[in-house]
C-alpha cells in the first residue's frame, strides 16, 4: 500500500498536475464526504413531508426505485473514479469522455446546481432547530408559524441558513483535515443517529409496515400515478451527492483504491437506513391523516411519539447532521470550481484557482460557493413558495450534470470494441482497477435511462411543486426556465473565452492509467 506524499504527487502528475492541495482525507473521511452529502436525516426530515402529503404511505415505494437507478450510476462513477482521480470528478470524467467544450457545459451544469443544494441543505435547518427550542424561531417570535411555506418560517430559513453557510465556509477554509474531522465527526453523530431512531419508532408502532401498501394520507386529487411521480422528488433529493467522494480524490489517500469503494458504499448505506427510517415513521406516526405528518413532517413524529426530551436529543442529531450535509455539499461545489478554473474555464480563474499554501484549501472556490448559496437563500424573502421549487431545481441540475458523464460514457463503452475502451492500469495495492466487464453497456444504459427520466420527471412543471401559490405561471415554468437562462448564459462566456483565448484543453491522459509507485 501506498501512502506516501511523493507517491501520491507523482501519480497526480502522470495525469497532468501538480499536487496542490493537501492530502489530509483518509478512508472514513472519503465515505463521510459522500454519506454527509446525502445526509438521510437532514433530507428526509427535510422533503418527508412533501412526499407522504402527494403520495401517501405508498410513497415509500419512490424510494427503492431511485435506490436502483442511483446505484446504477455510482457503480458506472466508480469505475471512473479510478481511472482519474481528479478534484473536480464530474467535469473531468466528461470532459476526458466527451471533449473538453461538452464537460465545461457538463461542469457549469453542476456548479449551479450544488450552489443551489447549499442553499436547499442550509434550509434543512428550519426543519429543526424550532423543533428542538422555540427561540430558535428569530422572525415573528417563538409563537411563529415555523413551517417554511409559511412567511415568518421562510424568512427564519433565510436568517438560519446563512448563518449556517457563515460557519460552513469558515471550516472550509480553515484547513483540509480540520475539514474531514468536522465532517467524519457529523457522520458519526448521523448514523447514531439514524440507528437509535430507527429502533425507537419500530419499537413504539402504531401500524404494520404493511401501511405502504395504501395511499392513506395522500391528499392529491389527480390520478394517483402522477401523486406517485410527483412524491418522488424526496427520494430523487436525498440520493444525490454520492459521487463527493470523486470531488476529494485529490486529497485522498490512494484514491484509486479508495474512492470507487467509498461512492458505492456511501450510496447503499445512505439507500438502507433512509428506508427504514421512512417505513418506521410510517408506523410510529400517531395518525396519517390529520395532516400534521404532511405540514410537520418527521419532527412531529418524533416529539409526540418519543416524548419532548428524548425527541429534542434525537433532532440535535439531526442538527449536527444538517451542518455535516452543508459543509459536504460545499466543499464537493469547491472543488469543482478549483478545477475548472485551474484550466482558466471560469472567470476571475486566476483567483478562484489559488490554493492557499498555510490551509492547503482552495479559499476563494469556498467563498463564492457560500456567497452564491447566499445569495439563492436571500431570494426566498418574502416568498415562501420558492422553497419547494428550489429543492428540485437543484437535483434536477444534478441529474442532467450526472447524465452529462453516463451519457458520454455510454457512447465510449460501445465504441470500445474498436478503441479500446478506457484506461487501463492498476490501484495502490497493485490490484487491477475496478470495472464492470461485460456488464458494463447493459447497466450503463439502464442508468442513462433513468436519469433522462427522472430529469424529466423533476423539470416537469407541476404547480404543486414549482407554484404553491397557485397564480405565478413564472414559478410554475421555473425550471425550464432558469436551466435555460443558465445554459445561454453559459454558451455566452464559453463562446466568448473560445474567441479570447482559443479552446479548452485539458492535460492528455495516457491510454493506459499510470499505475501508481510503490513507497
Amino acid at each position: 500500500m501506498s501512502s506516501d506524499p511523493s507517491t501520491a504527487a507523482s501519480d497526480l502528475a502522470a495525469l497532468g498536475y501538480e499536487q496542490e492541495l493537501h492530502r489530509g482525507v483518509g478512508s472514513f473521511s472519503s465515505f463521510a464526504a459522500g454519506f454527509s452529502f446525502v445526509s438521510i436525516l437532514t433530507t428526509v426530515f427535510q422533503l418527508f413531508g412533501l412526499g407522504f402529503g402527494l403520495g401517501g404511505a405508498a410513497f415509500f415505494w419512490a424510494w427503492p426505485l431511485v435506490f436502483g437507478g442511483q446505484l446504477l450510476v455510482a457503480l458506472n462513477f466508480a469505475q471512473l473514479a479510478a481511472r482519474w482521480p481528479i478534484s473536480g470528478a464530474i467535469f473531468q470524467w466528461s470532459s476526458r469522455l466527451a471533449g473538453a467544450r461538452f464537460g465545461w457545459f457538463t461542469g457549469w451544469t453542476m456548479i449551479i446546481g450544488q450552489i443551489l443544494t447549499v442553499a436547499v441543505a442550509a434550509i434543512a435547518v428550519q426543519a429543526v432547530l424550532p423543533s428542538i427550542w422555540p427561540g430558535f424561531q428569530i422572525v415573528g417570535g417563538s409563537t411563529a408559524d415555523p413551517s417554511v411555506a409559511s412567511p415568518t418560517g421562510a424568512a427564519n430559513a433565510v436568517v438560519l441558513g446563512l448563518v449556517m453557510l457563515a460557519l460552513t465556509t469558515v471550516v472550509n477554509i480553515v484547513s483540509v483535515r480540520f475539514m474531514a474531522r468536522v465532517t467524519s465527526f457529523g457522520v458519526l453523530v448521523e448514523i447514531v443517529g439514524v440507528v437509535v431512531l430507527i429502533a425507537a419508532l419500530f419499537v413504539l408502532p402504531h401500524r404494520s409496515p404493511a401501511v405502504v401498501l395504501s395511499t392513506e394520507g395522500s391528499t392529491s386529487t389527480e390520478p394517483y400515478v402522477w401523486a406517485f411521480l410527483a412524491s418522488s422528488l424526496m427520494a430523487a433529493y436525498v440520493m444525490v451527492g454520492f459521487d463527493s467522494a470523486g470531488e476529494l480524490a485529490e486529497e485522498t489517500h490512494n484514491p484509486r483504491r479508495t474512492t470507487p469503494k467509498t461512492i458505492v458504499r456511501a450510496l447503499t448505506v445512505s439507500g438502507l437506513g433512509g428506508g427504514l427510517l421512512i417505513v418506521g415513521a410510517l408506523v410510529a406516526a400517531p395518525s396519517l391523516t390529520d395532516g400534521k405528518l404532511a405540514t410537520q413532517g418527521l419532527a412531529w413524529v418524533i416529539t409526540s411519539t418519543l416524548g419532548d426530551v428524548f425527541g429534542r436529543l434525537l433532532l440535535c442529531c439531526v442538527a449536527v447532521a444538517v451542518f455535516a450535509c452543508t459543509l459536504a455539499v460545499q466543499t464537493a461545489g469547491a472543488r469543482m470550481v478549483y478545477s475548472m478554473a485551474r484550466e482558466r474555464a471560469l472567470p476571475f480563474h486566476r483567483t478562484l484557482a489559488k490554493v492557499s499554501p498555510r490551509t492547503g484549501t482552495p479559499i476563494a472556490a469556498s467563498i463564492v460557493v457560500g456567497v452564491g448559496a447566499g445569495l439563492a437563500l436571500a431570494v426566498n424573502i418574502g416568498q415562501s413558495a420558492i422553497f419547494t421549487a428550489l429543492s428540485s431545481l437543484c437535483i434536477a441540475m444534478l441529474y442532467l450534470a450526472y447524465l452529462g458523464v453516463t451519457g458520454p460514457l455510454l457512447v465510449q463503452r460501445i465504441r470500445a470494441r474498436r478503441t479500446g475502451g478506457l484506461p487501463t492500469g492498476v490501484d495502490e495495492d497493485g490490484r487491477p482497477l475496478i470495472t464492470l466487464g461485460r456488464w458494463g453497456i447493459p447497466l450503463n444504459a439502464l442508468a442513462v435511462a433513468f436519469q433522462v427520466g427522472m430529469a424529466v420527471n423533476l423539470i416537469w412543471p407541476r404547480p404543486e411543486i414549482y407554484d404553491l401559490t397557485g397564480n405565478s405561471w413564472w414559478l410554475q415554468y421555473s425550471a425550464l426556465l432558469f436551466i435555460g437562462a443558465v445554459l445561454l448564459v453559459g454558451w455566452a462566456w464559453s463562446s466568448w473565452r473560445h474567441r479570447a483565448h482559443g479552446p479548452l484543453t485539458l492535460a492528455e491522459v495516457p491510454h493506459t492509467a499510470p499505475t501508481p509507485v510503490e513507497a
